[in-house]
């Protein structure tokens, strides 16, 4: 790599070097010979050596292998994750169906608190589920102060997935020592206001952002729903 003239690769294309960068790179290297055992990650950029010749270059083909590797348990990992997080979205899917059609039995927005309040966490597979307002805009909701919704739910972003629960205490009452993840999100109601549904989970990381948010959106449009009769 010292020479006048720069190298070709010893592959089909011609990989042409500038001497002074190729100088550069070799200087660079010797100063820090364990650049690369502690960037394991530039082996996947780098062409092995055609053979191996002496225990460096045999060094070198184990660790672009081993590089390969750890690239590949990552991506299965990858996958595997995606596949839990399909079949997670399908059974929540089928809870959510469950709990709408018994939301559909409530005759008076007092019967639908009942449901959603002693009915749905078990349907849904958490530990409790409240309907939050600020004000009067819902009669039997728990009181939130003015401002909370747009705090946790901006406009922007009416649901949110929250794998580490705040506002515990405000949301979930007596419940909130219950409660390590949580869903929010924002109804809307007819006669105007702000609330939330909230739904809460014992599990750290039992909701977090990857997951789909259409069926708490559907959720919270049923409660909208269900509290607006009567």
């Amino acid at each position: 790599m010292t020479g006048e003239k720069p190298r070709k690769s010893k592959g089909g294309k011609d990989a042409v070097a500038e001497p002074d960068e190729a100088t550069t790179v070799e200087a660079f290297l010797r100063a820090n010979p364990a650049f690369l055992a502690e960037n394991p990650a530039l082996y996947r950029a780098l062409a092995p050596p055609k053979r191996v010749h002496g225990e460096r270059l045999a060094d070198h083909m184990t660790a672009m292998l081993e590089a390969e590797r750890v690239r590949g348990t990552e991506l299965r990992g990858t996958l595997e994750d995606l596949i839990a997080h399909g079949r997670a979205n399908q059974a929540n899917q089928a809870r959510a169906n469950q709990a709408i059609l018994a939301l559909l039995a409530a005759r008076t927005p007092a019967e639908a608190f009942d449901i959603i309040g002693q009915d749905w966490p078990d349907l849904l597979g958490v530990d409790v589920v409240t309907v939050c307002a600020e004000g009067q805009a819902v009669t039997g909701a728990r009181p939130l102060p003015r401002g909370t919704v747009a705090r946790l739910l901006p406009s922007s972003a009416p649901i949110a997935l929250r794998p580490q629960a705040t506002d515990t205490v405000a949301l979930y009452g007596e419940a909130a020592a219950l409660v390590a993840s949580d869903a929010l999100a924002r109804l809307t109601l007819a006669q105007g206001g702000e609330a939330m549904i909230a739904c809460g989970s014992r599990d750290a990381g039992h909701f977090e952002p990857r997951q789909g948010t259409e069926l708490v959106a559907f959720l919270a449009a049923a409660v909208s729903i269900a509290l607006g009769r009567g």
